[in-house]
């Protein structure tokens, strides 16, 4: 980038990012705040279900290698990725119905392949975070609005979850949306988002925070208690003793009862979840599967965890592919491509799939350019969306011309998103209800991209 006379404090800006774990107990204790808070007059109501489920493929998605020119394109893109263009007749061919732009998919998913073939699949083309749109010129003349810390990994990863790339913030657009939609659900003893990846940013709001399961045994509440055998059974009457008591001291009341809301939260949950008859679908020993097969236990029991809204996060980590990329994506993608088939026919098995939609993630696409045999932080990529509502067997957005030096490629194979986090956003908070005039208040840069209450949708994969 120096050659191009880029400002690297500009470009790449200056990275902090402090994490803090939670487990199930602090997701009680926060959401205790939110437990009487009402939804907005304009958000859509109405008892019908639905999810979100994010899934965020941690450490930059080398997503131009996962979806790939074909045809006229093709020869541009193997000469600036030459050791790791994959041969184009390993590729799987996509026959998008909105696109005559040859493009196909890498081998290892063969499964999200027949799912975009059935219409159940969409990909979106070169999206990224952006402050407002911008052209390489902008860029290279300095006067850009650039996000903060610009292909540094904690930054970017954070305004993926935020979808605000001006600042750092603590609030996720997810947070913010259950923030707007939990009293649709007809309980407030478990958050409206649950993530299968400890705390994170995307889910957390003023109000609400995520509440935390894992994908083995569901909610984790005290170690041992309500077990039967002697020792436990009389560390539970212990603590039953404790938490029974009337401390005169506020500070200890409060938290005695925040400790048993925890634990009636977790024996509630793990209740539902345990009443939930195993799939026909065979899921597939892996973390993924593992995890996604909680998130459909979960979903089928909505009723009588009286949720009619809910949002997931799985957190799926290894895709930060400096060095041996070809083999390690190929294995990622197709555990992947697997589990996301298992979910569906998971979903397909409840009714459910016009429920949930299930969308891709990443800090950052990877430079086009090779580094020997990996490749470096860059920008815009593409990600995918999975679902009965989403209007499949297409591809959205503007798919870049992968030659170097193009109006979009910064140097190194860098290139400029054309499609904002916000658009891809919007359009699938306006089909979980949010009304098109509270877009401004969970995304606050959507009007640099999209006009809410214009008449039209701000991508069109959804079926609103």
């Amino acid at each position: 980038m120096s050659k191009r006379n880029i400002s690297r404090r500009k470009f790449f800006g200056e990275a902090s990012c402090a994490a803090i774990g939670t487990t199930t107990l602090f997701s009680s204790i926060f959401n205790l705040a939110s437990a009487n808070v009402l939804a907005r007059p304009s958000i859509a109501a109405g008892g019908d279900y639905k999810a979100l489920v994010c899934i965020s493929l941690s450490g930059g998605n080398d997503s131009f290698n996962m979806l790939v020119p074909r045809g006229a394109g093709y020869s541009a893109y193997a000469l600036s990725r030459s050791n790791l263009a994959l041969p184009e007749n390993d590729l799987l061919t996509l026959n998008a119905t909105n696109t005559s732009q040859e493009l196909g998919l890498h081998p290892s998913m063969p499964e999200i392949k027949t799912l975009f073939d059935q219409g159940n699949v969409a990909f979106l083309s070169n999206v990224g975070t952006l402050v407002r749109p911008t052209t390489k010129a902008e860029v290279l003349d300095g006067s850009a609005d650039l996000p903060l810390g610009l292909l540094s990994h904690s930054d970017q990863a954070m305004h993926w979850q935020t979808s605000v790339p001006q600042e750092r913030s603590p609030q996720g657009w997810g947070g913010r949306l259950a923030d707007l939609l939990q009293s649709m659900n007809s309980t407030q003893d478990i958050s409206m988002n649950i993530s299968l990846s400890g705390n994170n940013i995307f889910q957390s709001g003023a109000n609400v925070t995520p509440y935390t399961i894992n994908s083995d045994t569901g909610a984790v509440g005290v170690l041992g208690y309500g077990e039967t055998d002697v020792f436990h059974q009389l560390m539970t009457s212990g603590v039953n003793s404790l938490l029974n008591q009337q401390y005169q001291d506020v500070f200890k009341q409060t938290y005695s009862g925040v400790i048993k809301n925890s634990i009636q939260s977790n024996e509630l949950f793990n209740s539902a979840v345990g009443e939930v008859a195993p799939f026909n679908t065979t899921f597939s020993d892996n973390y993924i599967s593992d995890s996604l097969q909680m998130i459909a236990r979960t979903i089928a029991a909505r009723e009588t965890l009286g949720m009619t809204r809910q949002t997931f996060f799985l957190n799926i980590g290894g895709w930060d592919h400096h060095d041996e990329l070809l083999n390690n994506q190929a294995a990622l993608l197709g555990q992947l491509s697997v589990a996301l088939n298992e979910f569906y026919s998971a979903l397909t098995e409840l009714d459910a799939t016009d429920c949930v939609t299930t969308y891709t993630i990443s800090d950052f696409a990877r430079s086009l350019t090779s580094n020997g045999n990996g490749t470096d932080h860059a920008w815009g990529g593409n990600a995918m969306v999975m679902g009965g509502a989403v209007n499949g067997q297409a591809i959205y957005g503007s798919y870049p011309e992968l030659a170097l030096d193009s109006s979009l490629e910064l140097g190194g194979g860098i290139f400029i998103p054309t499609t904002s986090t916000d658009e891809y956003f919007a359009e699938l908070a306006l089909w979980f209800g949010v009304s098109p005039f509270d877009l401004s208040t969970l995304l606050p840069n959507i009007g640099e991209f999209y006009t809410p209450g214009g008449g039209s949708n701000p991508i069109g994969f959804m079926n609103l």
